[in-house]
């Protein structure tokens, strides 16, 4: 009867996993779209006070939108501007792209001014304000100047339509010449001491951050990159773009993956097979632990219907740890020999494993409290494949492995375990472990830390000087500072914004924000004025303070017009123009405000439309990062606030490592309780203290060997707690079974460790910085625990 309940469990369980095995299989290829997340943004936590604030973060974060700015280089202007064209014409031809942009079509630059005219009066540039209100003003000189300069100075408004200039300095300003480039052969061209860059953007057919796009279109640019470099030697293409991000995150993270998963498989498979002398052990403990992996992915994208690159690496990893109970049950059926009996088996390891198991899922329920996306799925993934792998040895390992072993436990195995576990046991070893504690104090004293965002997100260097150098050429603003602007409506937001910007035109701070390209009514209103009270004052020998024009209420603007359309005609004729073109520009006069319909509508200010929100807008800094002056510059201004993520992640990270540390020590104590419970208080603070003294030693050596502590580092302790304490349950609960064979039980321990090692251990070779602290911890912690794990074993094993 029993054996047929096995039998039964296990068809049920082999029938459920199938069934896991399809809906994996199904969710990550069977849907179009691949799960794995390389969008970098999704993987940090709201850091601002605001909901708006992180739209606003995000918002930025997508301005570049799902395309490729790329700018293609060489010392010869020929050879670029050719190489250039051949590129977009190759991109184009793919279904990779949904439009390329290399050669301009035909194009008029009235188009940028003639949207204008209408506006003109109401839009100065802030030098312009500025000498228009200072007493004095010469209008007649400033005309003269107009008329004087060098035929084709000018590209933008014509004389007739600009006699003064404003509308031309305005659109100087404008953020679109905030570069160099400039219309050359049809092509935007910058010119600098190493050659000549042209631009190239490509829109991409789909996200920025689908596996799927990425591959297609990299390797299309790939292939026309190579092309264009053959034909034209000393071409360079520079690029910047969310894709080249998202594709070198995902790379790094399969990179990551392969070393990890493909190492640690070998090694396991190689140490398993040496431990049992058979391939059936071997492939046992394989499908419990693919099981585990299987299931783990599963949840994790059922619950966040993605999978983020950390989960993805970090799961490669959770071979180590996942095949221990498999491990134990395979060392228990060696150590048996021929009295072997599988339900026997599960009776005899199950309340180690139960243990072992809360243990562990402490530790990583722990991890799921720090609001980490990236972290919190980590977690996830962790505790379903923990849980699966240890439900397989219940259910499915029994079914399989019925017969007893054909051979004990590798001999050289046994011996090293029984030779340092007589050495590691009893008041020598805690006389040892007390000195190591000694000598761990300059290593604590010693320790550092860091918070710096980068140890979440690192992209190329490569990438970022690329894209430095992009942003200097083609003017596009960058950074990940920026002010955000508040107000109760749009008005309110512009006249925010313009305290601001006022401030940051006499601190000499460059910016971009809207009020460059869309002034408030009020400011326009005022430019307005200024465009009459002073520009023609003197022209009509009466000064501004005499004026009679009102400067206040609505009658003001209907009595005011007329008089400056008859300045304007005076002034325009006394310095030469023509009767028509005098009384052209006087009867355009006062024009219509520039309201955010017409910003919206005009296609010039497409690119920085990510500048608005509703009801907010941001301002960029541009050539300045220090954080304390850009805070200065905003305070005491209403609606105002500086948004610095990479700062903020910081802080974030600073305040979770000291909460953390608290954390590390509630587990310790709900840990000793577990072990209280079950082995009596006695006896409970010998199994605690191999996992307490890994985690004591393990942040000694990392302040020895310099490395900052880092909120990676403390949460990687939480699993050095639970994955140290399973091997001092292993040894407690193993030690009575395998009294016949001294070490049998601590052998087993060590191929448990051993195994993980060749997991987690080799995340300390990850690209990533925050596995690569983890993978470090549990490195030393694992290592460190493994050894003293005797000190756990029953006091008769003691010397």
């Amino acid at each position: 009867m029993t054996s047929l309940t096995t039998s039964a469990r296990a068809v049920l369980f082999a029938c459920a996993s199938l069934g896991m095995c399809l809906l994996c299989a199904w969710l990550l290829f069977g849907r179009g779209a691949s799960p794995l997340q390389t969008d970098l943004l999704a993987m940090l936590p709201s850091t601002e006070r605001n909901a708006l604030a992180e739209r606003a973060v995000e918002r930025l974060a997508r301005a570049s939108g799902d395309r490729m700015i790329l700018l293609v280089a060489n010392a010869d202007d020929a050879a670029a501007k050719d190489a250039a064209r051949e590129l977009g014409e190759a991109l184009g031809k793919r279904p990779a792209f949904t439009s390329v942009i290399a050669e301009l079509p035909p194009f008029d630059l009235d188009q940028l001014v003639t949207p204008f005219l209408a506006h003109r009066f109401h839009l100065l540039t802030p030098a312009d304000r500025a000498l228009l209100a200072a007493p004095g003003f010469d209008a007649a000189a400033a005309l003269a100047r107009r008329l004087n300069e060098p035929f084709g100075a000018n590209t933008g408004p014509a004389l007739g339509d600009d006699p003064f200039g404003w509308l031309q300095h305005w659109l100087d300003r404008q953020p679109w010449n905030g570069g160099s480039l400039v219309p050359e052969d049809d092509l935007l061209t910058a010119h600098r001491d190493d050659g000549s860059y042209v631009l190239v953007i490509a829109n991409l057919a789909g996200s920025s951050y689908d596996d799927t796009v990425q591959r297609r279109s990299l390797g299309v640019l790939e292939t026309a990159e190579r092309d264009i470099v053959a034909k034209y030697p000393g071409t360079r293409v520079l690029r910047t773009g969310a894709v080249f991000y998202a594709a070198a995150a995902r790379a790094g993270a399969e990179r990551d993956t392969h070393v990890v998963g493909i190492a640690s498989t070998l090694g396991i498979a190689a140490l398993l097979l040496f431990a049992f002398r058979s391939v059936r052990p071997l492939l046992v403990a394989f499908v419990s632990t693919a099981l585990g992996v299987i299931g783990a992915t599963t949840i994790t994208i059922l619950v966040f219907g993605q999978l983020h690159l950390l989960t993805l690496v970090f799961g490669a990893a959770l071979l180590g740890e996942a095949v221990d109970y498999s491990i134990q049950y395979l060392c228990a059926r060696a150590n048996a020999g021929d009295a072997w009996i599988a339900e026997r088996g599960v009776r005899q390891v199950r309340p180690a494993l139960l243990l072992a198991l809360a243990t562990s899922l402490l530790g990583y329920a722990l991890l799921a409290l720090v609001p980490f996306p990236a972290l919190r799925q980590m977690a996830v993934f962790a505790i379903a494949g923990m849980t699966v792998a240890c439900a397989s040895v219940f259910w499915l390992l029994p079914a399989l492995l019925r017969q007893p072993a054909r051979a004990p436990l590798a001999a050289p195995l046994v011996r090293l375990a029984l030779g340092w576990q007589r050495v590691a046991s009893g008041r020598r070893a805690l006389l040892a472990i007390a000195v190591l504690a000694v000598a761990a104090v300059p290593g604590w004293l010693r320790l550092g830390h860091d918070d710096d965002i980068h140890l979440l997100i690192s992209p190329p260097p490569s990438l970022d000087e690329q894209a430095a150098v992009i942003r200097g050429i083609a003017g596009f603003g960058g950074g990940s500072q920026f002010w955000l602007v508040e107000g109760a409506d749009a008005e309110q937001v512009l006249q925010r914004e313009e305290a601001l910007t006022d401030r940051l035109d006499r601190a000499h701070v460059g910016w971009t924000g809207m009020t460059a390209m869309l002034p408030s009514r009020k400011r326009q209103a005022e430019n307005l004025q200024l465009s009459c009270n002073l520009a023609f004052a003197d022209t009509i020998g009466s000064h501004p303070s005499g004026s009679e024009l009102p400067t206040e209420g609505v009658g003001a603007d209907r009595i005011g017009e007329r008089t400056c359309r008859s300045r304007i005609r005076a002034a325009l004729s006394e310095a030469g123009f023509k009767p028509d073109t005098a009384e052209a520009y006087a009867d355009a006069y006062p024009g219509s405000p520039f309201t955010l319909a017409d910003w919206q509508a005009t296609p010039a200010y497409t690119p920085f439309r990510y500048l608005w929100m509703d009801r907010a807008s941001l301002v960029l800094p541009q050539g300045n990062d220090d954080v304390a002056t850009l805070r200065d510059l905003a305070k005491g201004l209403p609606g105002i606030s500086l948004i610095d993520k990479p700062a903020g992640i910081t802080a974030l990270f600073g305040r979770y490592r000291g909460y953390a540390s608290l954390w590390l020590g509630g587990a310790l104590l709900l840990v000793g309780a577990a072990f209280a419970w079950r082995y009596g208080p006695r006896a409970a603070w010998r199994v605690l203290l191999p996992p307490a003294a890994g985690i004591v030693f393990s942040v000694a050596a990392l302040g020895y060997l310099g490395e900052p502590l880092t909120l990676f580092h403390v949460m990687a302790l939480m699993l050095v707690l639970g994955v140290g304490a399973n091997y001092a349950v292993f040894l407690r609960e193993g030690e009575p079974h395998s009294a016949d064979r001294p070490g049998a039980a601590y052998a087993g321990v060590l191929l448990s460790a051993v195994t993980a090692l060749l997991s987690f251990g080799l995340l300390a070779l990850s690209t990533m910085p925050a596995l690569n602290h983890f993978g470090l911890t549990l490195l030393l912690g694992i290592g460190f625990t493994a050894l003293l794990a005797p000190v756990s074993a029953p006091g008769r094993n003691h010397a």
